[in-house]
């Protein structure tokens, strides 16, 4: 688990679509709302120069965070974050309350190690395919992971790596295999260059031997 995050807000009494327009465009702030526990909801309100610098770490998006209001420090994770769709600025962000000892659903983001020397890559001229960048996973929040290795060093061409490969950090356990088998989802892949698949390769057996049957038939 990497180091704390905290974060400064403001309790906002200004609410509603105008007034947090009117918070973003004039004010620099963002408007945010944490939720959950046996407290209720609370408007918040963030910079926005320092909530964008703390999104620049990853670990930000899935680890606790510290969320100062007025001085009353609540711990929480980033449950929803809206952007801007032409200009990505951050409009709204959602905060929800934890409980060191309540065990909580979050998406771990996933680092795939050895890609240059992947072995369907180096040796066979494949290319790596992602399926997913991240894995729901169930643990107590001071179990939570800051990311999720997936080493591709030895994965072939045509293969396929699935959840149940994954290793998984103890006490944490993936939310979609808790579901089933059939939920065994598909993590990266190597895939064979363009031209060199197996229906390609009958494609070229197929042509040779209609070639060399018209020419047998030519000569006779």
């Amino acid at each position: 688990m990497s180091d704390q995050f905290e974060v400064q807000a403001e309790l906002r009494e200004d609410t509603g679509k105008g007034a947090s327009r009117r918070l973003r465009r004039l004010a620099g702030k963002v408007p945010a709302i944490i939720y959950g526990g046996d407290k209720d909801p609370q408007s918040l309100t963030l910079v926005r120069k320092d909530i964008e610098k703390s999104l620049e770490n990853e670990a930000f998006y899935s680890q606790v965070l510290e969320v100062n209001v007025a001085g009353e420090v609540q711990k929480a994770i980033l449950k929803d974050l809206q952007r801007h769709p032409a200009k990505n600025n951050v409009m709204h962000a959602d905060f929800l309350r934890i409980d060191e000892k309540v065990v909580i659903k979050v998406n771990v983001p996933i680092h795939f190690l050895n890609e240059e020397d992947c072995a369907g890559v180096k040796m066979e001229g494949g290319m790596i395919q992602h399926q997913a960048t991240d894995i729901e996973v169930s643990c107590l929040p001071s179990d939570i992971p800051e990311y999720i290795e997936v080493d591709m060093l030895e994965v072939i061409t045509g293969q396929i790596i699935h959840l149940s490969e994954v290793t998984l950090p103890e006490g944490v356990i993936s939310v979609a295999l808790s579901l089933g088998e059939d939920h065994d989802l598909a993590i990266a892949s190597v895939v064979a260059p363009k031209g060199t698949s197996d229906e390609d390769e009958e494609t070229v057996e197929v042509e040779e031997g209609e070639t060399e049957g018209e020419e047998g038939d030519s000569e006779e």
